[in-house]
C-alpha cells in the first residue's frame, strides 16, 4: 500500500568500554543540528531499603545544587544555559537519567561540566532542598496527608512487600532524615562506572565523543553494579482496593501483572498495546469513550521492569460508573485473549510502530534513551532488531499473550474516589466475579 512506512535504517551505534569499566554508547544522527550527552544509572526506588525510600529522587535534586567550581544551582544552571541547553533530571523506579541537548559546537565543554556535576557534588543547602522535595510530595497527599495519588496506590496494591511498591519520592518524615552522609554513601553505590552508562547521540562524531568521555568520565570511580530481588507474588485471586477522597471524579486503575522487559514475549506486549491504546481508534479508546460515553478519557500502558511488568488501565470516571468501566476494560482483554486482534489491526500496529522507530532516529534524546537503557540492563539491540521482531509478531502471539495475562490471580483494581450508593459493593463483585477467558 502507498501509506506503507520504509524500513529502518539507522547509522551504526559504537560502544566501548573505559579502562574504568563505564560503558559508552554513541549513536549519531548528523543530519540534526543539536548533540546530546546523557548519563543513564542503575538508581531509584527499587533499589532502597524503607528508610531510603525516597534518598535517589532526593539526590537527584542534590546533584544541581553545586560543585566545588559552581557552588550554587544557579552557578550549576547558568553554565549549561549559557552554552544553550539546560540540565534535565528524572528518577526512574529503576533508573535515573541526567542529560542535556544543546548546539554541537559546545559539545566539549558541556561534557566537562555534566562530568563535574555528576562525579563532584558538594550537597550544599540540604534544608532549602528538602522543603522543594516536601512540596513535591504534598501533589499526591489530600488535606489529611492520605496517600491519594493511583499510580502510587496500585503499585502498592500489586507490590505491598517489594520496592517496586515504593513511592518514588519517598514521604516528608524519611526526606527530613537524609543527611550529607547519606547522600556521599548513595552517590557512591549508584554513581559509578560499573552501574551507569554515558550517552552520546545526536550532530556527534564517535571519535570525538569517545575522546571526551575517557578525558572527564575515565576518573568515575569503578564501583560495582548493584542489584535487586525479583518480587514473589503470593496473589491466588483478584485483588480490590478503595481509597475513600473526596473529588469530583473517582481515579480508576486495572492493572494486570505482565511479563518483564527482556521476555522474549517483549514484542507481543508491543502489539498488544498497539491494538488496545494507540490513538482514538483503537479499541480501548473506542469503547470506552466513543461508542459508549462512560468518560472522557481513559488510556492503557506497559510498565516493563527487569523481572516483572504491569498491564496498567486509567481512567477518571464518574463515581457511579466505576464497576462498568471495569468490566468493559476487563472484557476488551478477555476478547483478546479469545479471538486475538483483527488482521487489520495487527497491521495498523506494525505500521505505526515502525513510524515511530523512524521518527525516534530523528530524536537524541529517544535514540540516546533506547541504547542507553538496552545496556544499562543487558538487553541492548539495534532499532532495526527490534523493528524485525515487532513486525514478526502474529495474531495468534498477542492471543496467547493477552490470555497469560487475563488471570484473575494477575488482576489488581485500585479505586480513589467517593463510591456511593451501592457502587463500592458492585465494584467489588465485579473484581470478585472476574473469571479466566
Amino acid at each position: 500500500m502507498d501509506s506503507a512506512p520504509r524500513g529502518i535504517s539507522s547509522r551504526p551505534c559504537r560502544v566501548q568500554k573505559l579502562d574504568n569499566g563505564l560503558t559508552v554508547v554513541v549513536s549519531p544522527q548528523p543530519q540534526l543540528h543539536r548533540a546530546h550527552v546523557a548519563l543513564y544509572v542503575r538508581v531509584g526506588s527499587r533499589f532502597e531499603t524503607p528508610a531510603q525510600n525516597g534518598l535517589s529522587h532526593f539526590l537527584e535534586h542534590m546533584l544541581y545544587r553545586g560543585t566545588p567550581r559552581l557552588p550554587h544551582a544557579h552557578d550549576v544552571n547558568l553554565a549549561f544555559e549559557s552554552l544553550g541547553g539546560y540540565l534535565y533530571a528524572a528518577t526512574q523506579v529503576d533508573f535515573g537519567v541526567f542529560s542535556v541537548t544543546l548546539p554541537p559546537e559546545s559539545l566539549a565543554d558541556a561534557t566537562g561540566l555534566f562530568a563535574e556535576v555528576m562525579m563532584d557534588p558538594t550537597f550544599a543547602d540540604i534544608e532549602i532542598e528538602k522543603e522543594i522535595v516536601c512540596e513535591e510530595i504534598l501533589e499526591d497527599l489530600d488535606d489529611e496527608g492520605r496517600m491519594i495519588d493511583a499510580d502510587n496506590l496500585s503499585r502498592q496494591l500489586i507490590y505491598p512487600d517489594h520496592p517496586l511498591g515504593f513511592t518514588i519520592t519517598g514521604d516528608e518524615t524519611r526526606v527530613r532524615s537524609f543527611d550529607r552522609a547519606m547522600l556521599t554513601r548513595h552517590h557512591a553505590r549508584h554513581y559509578n562506572a560499573s552501574n551507569a552508562v554515558l550517552a552520546f547521540s545526536g550532530d556527534v562524531d564517535p571519535d570525538r565523543a569517545f575522546e571526551l568521555a575517557d578525558r572527564h568520565f575515565s576518573r568515575m570511580p569503578r564501583g560495582e553494579r548493584v542489584t535487586s530481588a525479583a518480587p514473589v507474588h503470593a496473589q491466588k485471586r483478584a485483588r480490590f482496593e478503595l481509597v475513600e477522597n473526596v473529588s469530583s471524579q473517582t481515579e480508576l486503575r486495572v492493572c494486570y501483572r505482565a511479563v518483564p522487559d527482556r521476555s522474549e514475549k517483549r514484542p507481543a506486549i508491543d502489539m498488544l498495546m498497539r491494538v488496545l491504546d494507540d490513538g482514538m481508534s483503537t479499541r480501548l479508546y473506542h469503547r470506552v469513550c466513543d461508542d459508549k460515553g462512560l468518560c472522557y478519557d481513559v488510556s492503557a500502558s506497559y510498565d516493563g521492569y527487569d523481572d516483572d511488568g504491569i498491564l496498567d488501565f486509567a481512567a477518571g470516571v464518574q463515581h457511579a460508573r466505576a464497576a462498568v468501566v471495569t468490566t468493559e476494560i476487563t472484557s476488551l482483554l478477555t476478547e483478546l485473549a479469545r479471538t486475538g486482534p483483527t488482521d487489520a489491526e495487527l497491521e495498523k500496529a506494525r505500521r505505526r510502530h515502525l513510524w515511530d522507530m523512524q521518527t525516534m532516529l530523528d530524536s537524541p534524546e529517544e535514540l540516546a534513551g533506547f541504547y542507553a537503557v538496552g545496556a544499562l540492563f543487558d538487553r541492548l539491540e539495534t532499532p532495526e532488531a527490534r523493528a524485525a521482531k515487532n513486525a514478526a509478531v502474529t495474531r495468534e502471539d498477542v492471543r496467547a499473550l493477552a490470555e497469560l495475562l487475563a488471570q484473575p490471580d494477575r488482576l489488581n483494581v485500585l479505586a480513589v474516589g467517593l463510591l456511593e450508593d451501592g457502587e463500592d459493593r458492585r465494584l467489588e463483585d465485579v473484581v470478585g466475579g472476574y473469571g479466566p477467558p
